[in-house]
Formats: C-alpha cells, structure tokens, sequence
C-alpha cells in the first residue's frame, strides 16, 4: 500500500512538473521578447502583454467570426502584431528616446491601459471562450497514467525553436549583429554606420510578433480571453527575463521554465493562492543572491 501510494505521488510529482514547463515555455517566449527590447533598446516595455492579448483577440475573431484557418490566422495575427509593436515604438517609444527612464516606464504603462481599455471597448468585457487551434494526438506514458496534452508538446517544442532561431539570429545574420552593437554601445554603433533607429524598430517587430505566438500558446492552454489576459502572463515573463539574465536569449528560456515549474508546484504543493507570491519571493532571492540573473552579465559603468 505504501509503495502503491508513493508511485501515484511520484506520478503527480511528473505530471505537474510537465505542466510546469508546458507553462514555462509560454513564459519564456513572453520573455524573449522582453529581454530583446531591454538587451538592444534599454528599455522595459510593459505594454508586451497587452500586444500577447491583441495578438490573441485577433486569432478569435478571425476563426470564430470570418472562419479563416486557425494557422493562417496566426499568421495574420504575428503580421498585426508586428505592425502594432513598430506603431507604438514609433509614437510612443521613440520621441523619448533621451528622455530618463522614469518617462519611458510612465509611457509604457499609459500604452499598456490604453491597450486594454480600447479591446474592453471593442469586444466586451466578458471573457471569450478561446478554442485551441493545437488538435494533435496527446502522448500516454506509464500506461496511460501520465498524459501530455498537445498544447504541451507544441509549446516547448515552439519555445525551444524560438530560442534557437533567434540566437542564430543574433549572431550569424548582419541584423543580428547589428543588435549586438546597438546593445553594446549606442553612439559607437551610429558612427559605424548603423541605423540604430531601425534596428530599435526590428527588435519591437520581432518581439511583437513572438508576442502574437505566445497569446495563441497562453490562449490554447488556459482558453478564456478577456482585455487583461496578457496583464499577468506579462508580469511573470518580465520575471522570468530577470531571473534568467535581462539581455540573454536562453536565460529567458531558463527564467521562463523555472518560473513555470515553481508556479505549478507552488499551486499544487503549497498553495493555490499563494503561487504567485512564491514566484515573486523567489525573485527576491535570486536577485539578493545574484542581481545579474542566471546568466546575466555583470556591467561596470564608467565614472
């Protein structure tokens, strides 16, 4: 009975944590896209989330109301999204270019609202019920008593190639590069002749457009939509880029994951009110043991 007993808990103990990372690989491609805004652009843009619920909006009323393909909806969705990232980097981001810190976080916040009230506006503010447009076979193990789900399989599949492909990004194409020079030292960066203003634009459009591929990842998961959907998720992938390094592409990936993992079992193991407070008291701690992130660098300014 005891042996009985302890491979169910173990089998719990597995699939919670495959729950965790199925959740974590929607935090880290969240993440990406932040970390790639603050890595090249130095900037926090809150406002992320809110472009994950446009993204998923988008979808919704495309296949429910037009019925055009799920994936080809998608795909219009990743073009809307960019379109709005590069708009809001355009009149929001960009006449604050010099402007302090404090002034680009206010903005990012007001654009974040605004975001959420003009899709309260639009479509309600009853929460839609989101159909998956992941239908694949879900995978048995030990017999049937452990089940991943297709959502599952497909985001840290999506994740993993999202990391990859944006890493080879970085370092092997000429936009890439110039990203890399951007983050490294603006100014140098504009004498040699890179348009650093195009490249700031480049970063919103890639991350908005990853932004769009999360909100159908978060949506096909946990399948109720509303104005704030993105809010939450934001917040947690703006932890995750912390916790993994702020500026790393795969120490968004691991920030994201381990923020999933803990999320599900704090729910599962301690308490389902108290999830979110655990993933925030272990941001605390990581940063008081490691202000850097996992694998963020340490930079020394110059006086």
């Amino acid at each position: 009975m005891l042996s009985l007993c302890l491979g169910c808990r173990k089998l719990t103990f597995i699939s919670n944590l495959i729950s965790g990372i199925s959740l974590g690989g929607i935090y880290a491609v969240i993440a990406l896209g932040y970390t790639m805004v603050y890595g090249i652009a130095k900037m926090l843009n809150f406002a992320h989330g809110d472009v994950i619920m446009v993204g998923s909006y988008v979808v919704f009323m495309l296949t429910t109301k037009a019925g055009v393909n799920p994936y080809l909806a998608l795909v219009i969705s990743m073009v809307a999204c960019t379109l709005l990232g590069m708009t809001i980097e355009r009149f929001a981001y960009k006449p604050l270019r010099g402007a302090s810190p404090l002034a680009v976080l206010i903005t990012a916040i007001g654009v974040s609202y605004f975001l959420q009230n003009a899709a309260m506006h639009l479509f309600g503010t009853q929460a839609k019920n989101f159909t998956s447009i992941i239908n694949f076979e879900p995978i048995s193990l030990a017999g049937g008593q452990i089940v991943i789900s297709d959502e599952t399989v497909v985001t840290i599949a999506v994740s993993v190639v999202i990391m990859i492909a944006l890493t080879l990004f970085v370092n092997k194409t000429k936009p890439g590069r110039a990203m890399l020079a951007v983050s490294e030292d603006r100014g140098a960066a504009q004498l040699m002749g890179i348009n650093v203003n195009g490249t700031i634009a480049l970063t919103f459009a890639i991350g908005s457009a990853l932004a769009a591929v999360a909100g159908v990842l978060l949506c096909s998961t946990y399948p109720l939509l509303s104005s704030t959907t993105g809010a939450m998720p934001g917040i947690k992938a703006f932890v995750a880029a912390v916790l993994g390094g702020i500026g790393s592409i795969p120490g968004a990936m691991i920030g994201g994951l381990v923020i999933g993992v803990i999320e599900i079992l704090g729910r599962s193991y301690i308490s389902s009110q108290m999830a979110d407070a655990i993933v925030f008291a272990v941001l605390i701690v990581v940063l008081l043991v490691k202000p850097t992130g996992i694998l963020g660098k340490k930079y020394v300014e110059k006086v």
